[in-house]
């Protein structure tokens, strides 16, 4: 069984960190005044702004400190980084979850943090929210229906989206809960503590400036690894900024995706808002959804 966080009230306190890439104090103010606004108190831990000598928002020991702060503190009732990038697979396996375990709170990011979901709902048996970071509130974002998604995910109303029809959709209905996240993340996390567990679930994928024939390789990765044969249903969100080389690989992004689970019979939706753009509803991993990939609109509702 997954355990759901306690949702949050006016006055709670939302923790920011940044456990991987840094990211400039500046470009987070808008994301805290957001959030105050929304009732909530802000605390934001030393890597917010933090180091800007390396990519990393600090060193392997100050990321994992701040965030490590953030998981026990009991004045905080939820936990959003900052950024993804790259660094919660230098950390992750030096984190102390024990607290967390008995006091759970809602862990929020996506693209690197895909780690975090993945270690947290497989590990600790506790529910996260793959959702919009601070970058999204910048220029206007504060106000699109994917950083309020975020909100309403906090509040505990429950989730109920939709998206269009693609060519390459496989029709059905389907439930089941939610893992997934980063393409590449998963496909770097198989064979490792952390590993998602995909038997029975609703997995969502998505990706930003890879190579189309290494998202082939990725898919094949997962696929070799029993990641996609035992799903209830696929949904495979943006592969923004997608490359190709000189000699081309000869399919796009979601007929790759389409080869890949060819033998399978649940429902796939492509081109699901859920991506590193401005299109990224709030997810709450290890929590049952309803998938309906019908003939004229993709509903995904949340049980």
């Amino acid at each position: 069984m997954i355990q759901l966080p306690p949702y949050l009230k006016e006055g709670d306190t939302i923790g920011i960190t940044c456990p991987a890439g840094y990211m400039a104090r500046e470009k987070v103010e808008t994301c805290i005044a957001t959030l105050r606004r929304w009732g909530y108190n802000v605390k934001t831990g030393s890597t917010v702004g933090g180091s800007s000598r390396t990519y990393f928002s600090g060193t392997d020991a100050e990321r994992l400190h701040d965030f490590q702060q953030m998981l026990d503190d009991n004045s905080v009732k939820a936990v959003l980084c900052g950024r993804g990038g790259y660094g919660v697979s230098r950390i992750i396996d030096f984190a102390d979850f024990r607290k967390f375990r008995k006091h759970p709170k809602w862990v929020i990011g996506f693209s690197d943090i895909t780690v975090l979901h993945s270690h947290i709902n497989s590990r600790c048996k506790v529910a996260t929210l793959h959702a919009p970071m601070a970058a999204a509130f910048n220029d206007g974002g504060n106000k699109s229906r994917y950083v309020l998604s975020l909100r309403d995910a906090l509040r505990g109303n429950k989730a109920s989206y939709s998206s269009a029809t693609h060519r390459l959709n496989r029709l059905g209905i389907t439930k089941g809960r939610l893992t997934g996240g980063n393409l590449s993340l998963l496909a770097h996390l198989i064979g490792t503590p952390s590993d998602a567990d995909t038997t029975g679930k609703i997995l969502f994928i998505e990706d930003v400036g890879e190579y189309l024939y290494s998202a082939d390789r990725m898919l094949l990765q997962l696929k070799r690894a029993g990641k996609l044969s035992r799903l209830n249903g696929l949904i495979v969100g943006g592969f923004s900024d997608m490359k190709d080389t000189e000699r081309p690989f000869g399919k796009t992004i979601y007929e790759i995706v389409k080869d890949a689970v060819a033998e399978y019979n649940y429902p796939v939706c492509m081109n699901f808002p859920v991506s590193h753009t401005k299109r990224n509803y709030a997810l709450k991993c290890g929590v049952e959804y309803l998938l309906d990939t019908g003939k004229k609109k993709v509903t995904l509702e949340e049980l």
